[in-house]
């Protein structure tokens, strides 16, 4: 492995064997064999196999990648891609199966809330503790101790129990201590997630400074492809385990757009309220759309669904999200006076509303399904439902200054000017 690179993957497996007793703790470990002796559930397992044998389960598998000092690497892919797993291997917390992992320096790792803390220690005993698993030296984490404690806004409560800390805190410090400690790479899982925005920015752009003006190299996993943009210069994305795309990150994020649209269009969602049973486009003679759409076409967005728990309550309607995962506006049908809602009854019901005319600029863009109980629960998060790509090409204005896509910008409104003076 030359100088210039970090991360040197080869071969990188990764198997799990599936109904393995191996909980950690004897008591555990007896009430999974009785279990299995007598033909029941697994009451300790993650994943309900019921005992039909010892199935091989690669979350990784045959990776291959090379990853060069400063780079900062954004790794994406759908939950049970194997992001996480990847994250532990070279975070030395586990093994991998097959497959050999050369690490040029040391790694600093934030990958669940509260790791490497011990709960009766305080923040600062934390501190102390964290630099010296990773060969820090006392004096070494005296110089930086003042700055990690003002980077992560608990000055107050560093000399508290951490057990006592929120989540919120717990991340603070975390990425406080990691990003400040004596480490040549730094590994971020979506942990930071839990923070509130602001502390997200602060995170952000530290670890972009940590890459531009000190040379670490940072693997940051996120399902905020903004985030995921605005940091990275190369992207992964991991489909079941495999490296799907590795290189240049806006390609990568296109990648697993893709990939998630097809994964996406498969599934059908069903509970006690309704079953979403379709969801299309259609245009102002009512046939079905699946071609590039114009600026300025009447173009329907129609879902259909069987009702069957009547609630004032349920909203159904759609997210739009740009090819980057950025959310531009969500639409319900209860957007409107209640008294002009839609009625919907008991049974099927196809609803429709208009995709905003000269509105968008020309680019490609995911209308997602959304639906919940009014500040009670969701049912269809943004981000995690069925959508329909739709590409704009276009009319765009009826100036002919403007008849091809704007410089800049997701929104291209044909709006009107007037004189006042």
């Amino acid at each position: 492995m030359n100088n210039d690179t970090a991360i040197k993957v080869r071969n990188l497996g990764k198997c799990y064997k599936l109904g393995v007793i191996n909980n950690g703790v004897l008591f555990r470990d007896i009430q999974t064999w009785l279990a299995r002796k007598f033909g029941k559930e697994n009451p300790h397992a993650k994943i309900d196999a019921k005992f039909s044998g010892k199935s091989d389960f690669w979350a990784l598998s045959n990776l291959d990648f090379e990853i060069r000092k400063g780079d900062k690497v954004g790794i994406i892919g759908h939950n049970g891609a194997g992001k996480s797993t990847l994250l532990k291997i070279l975070s030395q917390i586990t093994t991998p199966t097959t497959g050999t992992i050369g690490i040029n320096g040391k790694v600093a790792s934030l990958l669940e809330v509260g790791t490497g803390f011990h709960q009766e220690l305080t923040g600062r005993e934390n501190i102390y503790m964290n630099g010296a698993i990773l060969g820090m030296k006392k004096d070494e984490i005296d110089r930086k101790l003042d700055e990690i404690i003002e980077f992560s806004e608990i000055g107050k409560h560093i000399d508290t129990p951490v057990k006592r800390y929120s989540s919120g805190m717990y991340v603070r410090l975390a990425f406080a201590v990691a990003a400040h400690l004596d480490s040549n790479i730094l590994i971020a899982d979506e942990v930071l997630a839990v923070g509130d925005v602001a502390f997200q920015k602060k995170a952000l752009g530290k670890m972009n400074e940590l890459s531009t003006e000190h040379g670490r190299t940072v693997l940051f996993v996120s399902h905020n492809m903004g985030a995921i943009k605005s940091l990275c210069n190369r992207g992964m994305v991991l489909n079941h385990g495999n490296l799907q795309y590795f290189g240049d990150v806006n390609t990568a994020i296109s990648e697993y757009m893709k990939s998630n649209s097809a994964n996406q269009q498969i599934k059908k969602f069903s509970n006690d309220y309704f079953d979403l049973l379709d969801y299309y486009l259609t245009d102002s003679e009512e046939k079905r759309v699946s071609r590039d759409i114009g600026n300025d076409e009447d173009i329907f967005l129609n879902i259909k669904f069987r009702y069957k728990k009547p609630d004032r309550a349920f909203c159904i309607g759609y997210a739009v999200f740009t090819d980057f995962g950025e959310c531009m506006y969500w639409s319900y049908q209860t957007d409107t006076p209640e008294s002009e809602w839609i009625n919907l009854d008991v049974g099927e019901n196809t609803i429709r509303t208009q995709i905003p005319k000269h509105f968008f600029n020309e680019g490609t863009y995911r209308f997602q399904i959304i639906c919940s109980l009014h500040f009670i629960c969701w049912f269809i998060k943004p981000g995690e439902g069925p959508e329909i790509q739709i590409t704009i090409r276009g009319g765009l204005s009826e100036s002919p200054y403007w008849y091809k896509k704007r410089n800049d910008g997701v929104c291209a409104p044909l709006l009107e000017w007037e004189k006042l003076s």
